[in-house]
């Protein structure tokens, strides 16, 4: 089924070579010599179209190459792994032995410094207490604290002795922590003293199934019946590594990670040992990271940035890794120009709040060579590469639990990815066609999917292998939340495909840029509306602030009014100017047709907009008091959503 794997421009150049070499047999036929036929068929694989090819190959011959090996030196590294059946914490003992009294972790705040051979006796202590507790291979314990350096002793001691640790979102509270510490099948949680409080809230729920630790701060008094100060348990624990179980090796599980939960209850992915080597791995070849480098890691260490593409630096390659309990806009180039980085962290928003910053001194002292991450709105990327004088950003894009990660690895402004042009047979990823309105797959009248041309946007999928560490997909602790993320019968029939539920599109040189989310597109006027470039415009225009952008129903009008909810706390917005300067902006399908002006706008801990809330209070004046402002399209310019107003709408007596 070739012809599913190849898009026709693909096709038009193999068309254009048989063509001219066609030519090439006639010309000899009739005894042309061969330098003319050369030069002939030469001209006539031009004159065909065939020098579209040839550009894309001049073009990004030299990063496909690199890309190539980049896959070849991974493969080879995984291969060894799981030939030898390594664990994470086996691969880090060996980074321990190479430098045991270099810095691994520097703690922010009380500029806490852990060297190798520390962090190594923590986790051994760790891994030594929990067996004689009666823990081992396959039991869960839930970590609930903020970001420091006892959340990697603690998950990577337990990996020691083959216990799952299930990294739970410290903000969590109530409902959703009582349902990601069940989904796990935790028998136990270790928590930070500062979690007292909300795991003091889910008490009565948890009962005395799951045992507690706590960790940090002791006060009896804050804390339920029955719980155990750890920290001098483990003081008092063996600092030699414990023996490692039989029983788990490169393909097993490490510890879970919960997505964020904006379209419901978070979701437990599962990550094994071989998924955390591959992601730290790639990050660290495909950017050119060095032995010396230093990384300041903002995020959060119970999501994939902070814990594997930034720590994962630390246990599998020896780099200094400097933890912040959480993101400072203030502090940020403080930070950096104190413990000397060079390699940053961002996911989400935080450059945009790094450019809302006022220019201060720290911003240009800095060492810092490069920025790593995710969700980097090409609206800003030069900016915040100016300003900051940042030489290389590098951009990927890749979910926890995905088998299709893409890297931008030669700084191409905007993209998020790409996939070769001329070998994309190597890596099997693609961006399919979907339905517009539902969002389903499209399929050719065989049954199988239909690969997307350059310009047209679609769903990334990776085909799924799961005897190869790279394309295997692990799925999640809930089997049904799993299955939602296959697709069967994708490029061939029998084969199986993991669904990213996000949309990009690729341009002809194969460079991918992130379109929307699924279910974010919404269609309005016979138009598809981007919502990630809507809200790139906006934020730009109102100098970088929080703004939302999503689709909301009118009764009687098709597709869906676009709304935006737009963060001012200081009140400074001007509708009609604001208006006038959208008109120069965005084409009239795109502007949208009603304002949420609010404080602040929802977001995740690792820096998402959130909307759920917003789509379902949508522009009703009754579940609100924000100001609500309609765009009257006769009198061109926005006016304030008032009860008049919002009857006629639902009446279907205003013009939309």
């Amino acid at each position: 089924m070739l012809q599913n794997w190849r898009s026709l421009d693909r096709m038009h150049n193999v068309a254009s070579c048989s063509a001219s070499l066609g030519s090439l047999g006639l010309m000899q036929l009739f005894g042309v010599s061969w330098t003319w036929s050369i030069v002939a068929s030469f001209g006539i694989y031009l004159g065909s179209g065939g020098w579209r090819f040839i550009r894309i190959v001049l073009k990004t011959a030299p990063r496909d190459i690199f890309g190539l090996f980049l896959l070849l030196r991974v493969k080879l590294a995984v291969w060894k792994h799981q030939r030898e059946d390594s664990t994470i914490p086996q691969i880090f003992q060996e980074t321990a032995r190479r430098h045991p009294d270099k810095v691994a972790l520097i703690y922010e705040g009380v500029d806490e410094k852990w060297t190798f051979r520390e962090l190594d006796e923590y986790s051994n202590a760790v891994g030594n207490f929990l067996h004689e507790q009666g823990y081992g291979p396959g039991d869960v314990i839930a970590l609930f604290m903020e970001s420091r350096p006892e959340f990697v002793g603690l998950w990577l001691g337990m990996a020691k002795i083959g216990v799952e640790a299930a990294l739970l979102n410290f903000n969590l509270r109530l409902d959703a922590l009582t349902h990601c510490l069940s989904v796990s099948g935790a028998k136990a949680v270790i928590f930070g003293a500062e979690m007292s409080d909300a795991l003091s809230e889910v008490n009565g729920i948890l009962g005395k199934k799951i045992r507690r630790f706590c960790t940090g701060s002791w006060d009896p008094n804050k804390v339920a019946d029955g719980t155990e100060h750890v920290d001098p348990l483990l003081s008092a624990a063996s600092k030699y590594a414990p023996s490692p179980p039989l029983a788990i090796g490169f393909m097993d599980r490490l510890f879970y990670i919960y997505t964020s939960g904006t379209t419901g209850m978070p979701k437990a992915a599962i990550v094994v040992h071989s998924r955390y080597y591959r992601m730290a791995a790639f990050a660290y070849y495909g950017f050119r990271m060095r032995h010396d480098d230093i990384i300041y890691d903002c995020l959060p260490l119970y999501h994939s940035a902070g814990n594997i593409v930034g720590v994962g630096q630390c246990l599998l390659h020896g780099l200094t890794v400097v933890i912040k309990k959480k993101f400072s806009a203030s502090r940020f180039w403080d930070d950096c120009v104190k413990y000397n980085c060079t390699i940053v962290q961002y996911i989400g928003e935080i450059c945009r709040y790094l450019l809302n910053q006022p220019v201060r001194h720290a911003e240009s002292q800095h060492r810092v060579r490069m920025a790593i991450g995710n969700g980097l709105r090409p609206s800003v990327w030069e900016s915040f590469t100016n300003r900051f004088h940042i030489k290389q950003m590098a951009e990927f894009y890749g979910a926890t639990e995905c088998n299709c990660a893409i890297a931008n690895l030669d700084g191409k402004v905007g993209a998020c990815g790409f996939n070769s042009r001329i070998l994309p047979h190597v890596y099997p990823i693609r961006l399919l066609k979907v339905n517009e309105d539902t969002l389903e797959l499209i399929r050719d009248p065989s049954g199988l999917c239909i690969p997307c041309k350059p310009g047209e946007p679609g769903q990334l999928v990776g085909h799924i292998n799961q005897q190869d560490p790279l394309r295997r997909f692990d799925g999640y602790a809930n089997e049904s939340a799993t299955t939602k993320k296959i697709a069967y019968n994708v490029f061939k029939k029998g084969d199986s495909a993991y669904l990213s539920g996000d949309v990009l599109v690729m341009d002809e040189l194969g460079y991918m840029y992130f379109k929307d989310r699924s279910g974010d597109t919404f269609r309005w006027r016979g138009e598809n509306v981007s919502t990630t470039e809507v809200e790139g415009c906006l934020s730009h225009l109102l100098n970088m602030t929080d703004v939302a952008v999503y689709g909301v129903e009118v009764p009687g009008v098709e597709g869906k009014a676009g709304m935006a909810a737009i963060a001012d706390p200081e009140n400074k917005i001007n509708p009609d100017l604001f208006y006038q300067n959208l008109l120069k902006v965005l084409p009239p399908y795109a502007r949208p047709v009603f304002l949420r002006i609010l404080p602040v706008v929802d977001t995740t801990s690792t820096f998402k907009i959130q909307k759920t809330r917003l789509r379902k209070e949508s522009f009703d004046l009754h579940q609100t008091s924000d100001r609500l402002y309609f765009l009257d399209s006769k009198l061109g310019k926005y006016v304030p959503l008032d009860k008049k107003i919002y009857d006629s709408i639902l009446a279907g007596n205003y013009h939309l």
